[in-house]
């Protein structure tokens, strides 16, 4: 899959919508895969092209529903899963001009957003009775970051250029990764939000993102990717405890991580890596593509002993959603259109 170069980590992120769309074909199949052996349930979130738009969808061990207009451009983000209750994020362009904010609840779509301008919900968390989402809506200043507490949006931009990536609640404290521009800056620095309060996590010198965060116990882990200058394209994958950077990569190649999970004593991390699909277990890399096709991993979740990551990888001109299980790959479509899978939940 051949991609535009992209010269801003803040550039990924204004565009993805319009580079998705430029890259998918024009046909549409449904497609399956078989169910867990082990008694797990596996959701994907997602979405798949068909003839006329973009298709928000959600895979449950591997049988694809829809959730969105079939008429109406949208994307699914995030999914998580809560009792018997099967939360999805993401976003539909519900008029001509603007992109609406939404959650699914059991596939029933609740706007976040009124349509006027475009906005979009990245992430989820459901704690107790309360759904978080958390993403941004476009205002006069450009994007700003917003999190929605049971459909009731709260502005935690500071009166700056901002997106929530990535969403976590412990002990009623509210967490949230993702970028903001400060004033008289043009370079995105990686941050994350608790109560609503900013950190930064780099100083500003160099581009920079937050894309994945998890709270366990006093320990926060922040995953994102940092610049290696401001002259090359050549993004460095980063793991931040409590604050604190440490490199998974180390500037050769390009790399972009996407997803963090925490089991007992082991970090691991979901990314790309010059176009290869990736996953780190206590910084140990692991190549899940071979690099000949374009892929990425988005995101990660540890059941068990099992390791579940979700993404894509292309096939010629488009790309499959794809379900890797301990490094082995299941396809959750057929390759005769474009789809990508962007987080896994497994219960």
């Amino acid at each position: 899959m051949m991609k535009p170069k992209i010269k801003s980590i803040k550039q990924i992120f204004l565009f993805a919508a319009i580079l998705t769309m430029a890259l998918f074909s024009c046909s549409k199949d449904e497609s399956t895969t078989e169910k867990e052996p082990t008694g797990a349930t596996v959701y994907v979130a997602g979405h798949e092209l068909n003839s006329s738009s973009t298709i928000a969808k959600l895979w449950k061990n591997g049988k694809a529903t829809t959730l969105s207009d079939n008429n109406k451009a949208a994307y699914a983000k995030a999914v998580y899963v809560s009792g018997t209750d099967v939360y999805v994020a993401g976003y539909q362009l519900d008029n001509a001009t603007a992109y609406v904010a939404k959650v699914w609840k059991n596939g029933v779509a609740t706007s976040l957003t009124n349509g006027t301008q475009n906005a979009n919900a990245d992430a989820i968390y459901v704690s107790g009775n309360d759904v978080y989402a958390g993403g941004y809506e476009l205002s006069g200043i450009g994007l700003t970051a917003k999190i929605w507490k049971n459909g009731v949006a709260s502005d935690v931009s500071g009166g700056l250029q901002s997106r929530v990536t990535s969403l976590f609640v412990s002990n009623n404290t509210v967490y949230a990764a993702g970028w903001q521009i400060p004033k008289g800056s043009s370079k995105t620095i990686a941050c994350y939000w608790k109560n609503g309060v900013v950190t930064y996590l780099n100083d500003g010198a160099k581009e920079a993102t937050a894309q994945s965060i998890v709270v366990t116990g006093n320990d926060v882990y922040i995953v994102g990717s940092e610049y290696k200058d401001n002259v090359s394209n050549i993004a460095i994958a980063k793991v931040w405890k409590n604050g604190v950077a440490t490199n998974l990569t180390d500037g050769s190649k390009s790399a972009i991580p996407f997803s963090v999970f925490v089991s007992g004593n082991d970090v691991y991390v979901a990314g790309v890596i010059q176009n290869t699909a990736a996953v780190w277990k206590n910084g140990v890399l692991t190549e899940l593509t071979d690099g000949t096709k374009g892929a990425s991993a988005n995101a990660v979740f540890v059941f068990g002993t099992d390791v579940y990551v979700a993404g894509h990888e292309a096939n010629g001109t488009k790309d499959v959603a794809k379900v890797w299980k301990n490094g082995v790959a299941t396809n959750l479509t057929d390759g005769k259109q474009s789809a990508q899978a962007f987080s896994v939940f497994v219960k």
